[in-house]
């Protein structure tokens, strides 16, 4: 059986992280979505652009698989690089595609989890206040449409590297208020969880995270998923106890 992963976002998703600086991941478990079809995972999982390299679903697969035993791992690439929030909206291509291959996905894996990476360029004066409200409500119809509302969604916050980026000074100047705007949307939302970028370099374009810190990345992903992981499992194996603690507040 194959267990997959929906990665959405915009550049820092699909991979920016430098080839000839990448890890060998021997792993043969894991599998990249081809026209559909998933085949061996080979470099850029997600070729959104020429330059594509390096993401950080390889090592949150990697990660996944070693804890799995006897599962293959397949990554559904749908993330697209230098997006922002209104063209993943409801009904827009990239939001329509996301949904259209995790439903071609379903027909030969079980969804498992949703990363995403995204707000770069939401970093604008007249964006970022509305940026909370806006990601509440694609990710909602997102898992509502694909009735994934109990799969775990991962979301990443931005680098502190962006306040270096010379290329957008307001990346600078709202990148802080775009990750309190993940964490709010994050904190609202079911089995969904924050990913923070504490600490983690930058290429040198102060952009795109560096290949060593998006597999850092991957993995603080992946220990984020074990932890509603294992929220799920306690609920599961002691409904009684939860049952009893609700009860006992309703009568408070």
């Amino acid at each position: 059986m194959i267990h997959s992963i929906l990665i959405i976002g915009q550049s820092n998703m699909a991979g920016r992280g430098f080839m000839n600086d990448a890890e060998l991941i021997d792993n043969q478990n894991i599998l990249a979505m081809r026209n559909g079809i998933f085949r061996p995972m080979y470099r850029p999982v997600n070729p959104d652009r020429s330059f594509s390299g390096v993401s950080l679903a390889e090592s949150f697969a990697d990660e996944y698989s070693k804890e799995h035993e006897g599962v293959q791992v397949g990554i559904i690439p749908c993330a697209d690089g230098g997006t922002c929030l209104d063209q993943w909206q409801v009904g827009s291509i990239l939001y329509d595609n996301a949904v259209n291959c995790a439903r071609l996905a379903r027909r030969t894996s079980h969804i498992v989890a949703i990363l995403w990476h995204q707000g770069e360029s939401d970093c604008f004066e007249d964006r970022y206040s509305h940026y909370e409200e806006k990601c509440l409500k694609i990710m909602k119809s997102l898992r509502e449409e694909l009735s994934l509302t109990d799969v775990p969604l991962l979301m990443g916050g931005l680098g502190g590297y962006l306040i270096n980026y010379a290329g957008k000074t307001q990346c600078a100047k709202y990148y802080l208020q775009i990750n309190e705007a993940i964490e709010r949307v994050a904190s609202k939302l079911p089995k969904c969880a924050f990913v923070s970028a504490e600490g983690l370099a930058p290429n040198p374009d102060n952009l795109h995270f560096s290949t060593p810190s998006l597999y850092e990345f991957g993995r603080r992903y992946y220990a984020e998923f074990k932890k509603l992981e294992d929220k799920n499992r306690v609920f599961e194996e002691k409904p009684d106890m939860w049952s009893a603690i609700r009860t006992g507040i309703e009568m408070l």
